[in-house]
């Protein structure tokens, strides 16, 4: 008989969600998705003065905010017929490649790691070294007034779990150190952002911000502490646990879905040729856009927009009678919380009718990155694993390429030539798209301007990708294909499906709930 597991709220993830899986001879047989949240911003920015929308839509979340702000301030440079200035351009990249950076490894050690080590083994450490030493003795004196917040409350260990108390303990220790760099990513970014976390300098045309010479060297400085920890602690820890205890679940391939990718580019390093070469920022881009259909091993194709739909038969939004699915550029975000079958606040995207994975393995084998496809070619395969692999080797990336960004913005400055942004009056109609990839995935806004107002703006954002309900043709979403077939070798420790979920950039704490099938009775477990 099947047995019922509902995880309502998940946690350690952004936003509300509540997972829901049917076991089966210990293996998860079927599963839902649901947000449980109502996002009501594309109601919000209705009949607002355009200029308005790059600050309303920062405010969508407050983890990777920046890019709602990037990506609205780009479907508005589209509408406007604005190219973004060279310093625009590049404040833009730095803005988003520092955040990439801190929320990738706060998403390894802060929300994942507990997912895959005992935490308690810290307490057999035997070393001599004077800050893991005080480490230990804290959290064992934490144990012992029972305040072991927050590594615990979670799930028991399992056979997958790290349980040697010299890496686990090292290991927690960067757990805080990478607590300690995330403050100073924060004030890194306020150079160039004026405030964390809802930046008001990344507007149309560009970026406000005019740093200076000095202060761009006191950026250079932190960035490079920040990139330090990414290439000497971050990266080596996700390749040593990824490729050692934790192998046997990259081969599984723990976690795959459909295998099908989506991602937009991102990072422009070039200014357009000319007005019409205009993409998205600029061109040549640092990562590249692309989508794979069919397998991760199919070749990506150019994306096109065009290919993009959004359907509502299992949310809780109604389109007019007769039409299943819409284009976002004439999207309708329409509540409809009695809706009969429906059980999300998420609509179903798709794209050329394929649900798509988007985020860090999305970019990871569209742009072919060496450590991954090393990964792949020593036995993994697309999961939770890699997706944790490609963010650190993302990381690595962006990091560098700020380097030579910042020391040319520094060559800007020295000769007063710091210009970020262009005007241009609101136009009386136009139409807008803006595009960028998000720690999380593939973000797009689409804004249709009439009498100089905000007529209609719609956002696919990567949670609607991966977090989606089944579509119309009853095909599941990112996050429910990727649980089938997992292992739940104990109901009331089902902790792969954490692991599984969290892999896509997880968030938050809260509790599991486990119904028996036959009494109905209600199992609560605290889990972190």
């Amino acid at each position: 008989m099947a047995q019922r597991i509902i995880i309502d709220p998940m946690t350690r993830i952004e936003g509300h969600m509540k997972i829901e899986v049917e076991v089966e001879n210990g293996r998860v047989k079927d599963a839902w998705s649901s947000g449980t949240m109502v996002r009501g911003w594309e109601v919000l920015l209705r009949d607002k003065d355009p200029r308005d929308a790059p600050y309303i839509a920062s405010r969508v979340c407050g983890v990777c905010e920046g890019v709602h702000a990037v990506a609205s301030a780009q479907a508005l440079d589209q509408a406007f017929d604005i190219d973004t200035p060279e310093a625009g351009r590049i404040m833009r990249n730095l803005f988003c490649s520092g955040l990439y950076m801190h929320d990738h490894y706060i998403q390894f050690y802060v929300l994942s790691a507990l997912d895959y080590l005992d935490i308690m083994a810290v307490a057999g450490y035997k070393g001599n070294d004077p800050g893991l030493v005080a480490l230990r003795d804290k959290i064992v004196a934490l144990v012992e007034k029972r305040d072991t917040s927050p590594f615990t409350p979670r799930y028991e260990p399992d056979e997958f779990s790290l349980k040697d108390p010299e890496v686990v303990i090292t290991l927690v220790a960067h757990y805080v150190k990478s607590v300690e760099l995330k403050a100073k990513s924060q004030k890194m970014l306020n150079f160039i952002t004026g405030i964390q976390p809802h930046p008001n300098t990344i507007i149309w045309g560009g970026c406000t911000a005019t740093p200076s010479r000095e202060e761009l060297l006191q950026f250079r400085d932190l960035w490079e502490e920040q990139l330090k920890f990414v290439k000497e602690v971050y990266i080596p820890d996700v390749v040593a646990v990824g490729t050692g205890p934790l192998l046997p679940l990259a081969k599984a391939g723990l976690g795959r879905a459909h295998g099908n990718y989506l991602c937009y580019p991102m990072f422009p390093q070039d200014d357009p040729a000319s007005p019409t070469d205009y993409t998205f920022g600029g061109s040549n881009h640092l990562v590249k856009g692309g989508a794979i259909v069919g397998s991760e091993t199919n070749p990506a194709q150019p994306v096109d927009f065009g290919k993009i739909t959004e359907a509502v038969q299992y949310s809780w939004y109604d389109y007019p009678p007769g039409i299943s699915q819409l284009h976002p550029d004439a999207g309708i975000t329409r509540l409809n919380v009695r809706k009969d079958g429906a059980y999300s606040f998420i609509k179903a995207p798709r794209y050329g009718g394929q649900p798509m994975e988007v985020g860090p393995l999305a970019r990871g084998l569209v742009n072919q990155y060496p450590e991954l496809m090393e990964l792949i070619k020593y036995g993994g395969k697309a999961g939770a694993v890699a997706r944790h692999f490609c963010r650190a080797i993302e990381s690595r990336t962006v990091g560098e390429a700020g380097l030579a960004w910042i020391d040319r913005l520094i060559e800007l400055a020295t000769a007063g030539r710091i210009v970020g942004m262009k005007e241009k009056p609101v136009p009386n109609s136009a139409r807008g798209m803006g595009a960028w990839d998000a720690p999380r995935g593939a973000l797009a806004h689409w804004i249709d301007i009439e009498d100089r107002r905000i007529k209609n703006y719609q956002m696919v954002v990567p949670s609607t990708w991966n977090g989606s309900p089944r579509d119309e043709k009853g095909v599941r979403g990112i996050y429910e294909e990727s649980l089938i077939g997992a292992p739940v070798p104990d109901i009331e420790n089902p902790i792969n499906i954490v692991r599984i979920i969290r892999s896509f950039d997880p968030c938050m704490a809260c509790a599991i709930h486990l119904i028996d099938p036959e009494t109905n009775d209600i199992k609560i477990y605290k889990v972190f």
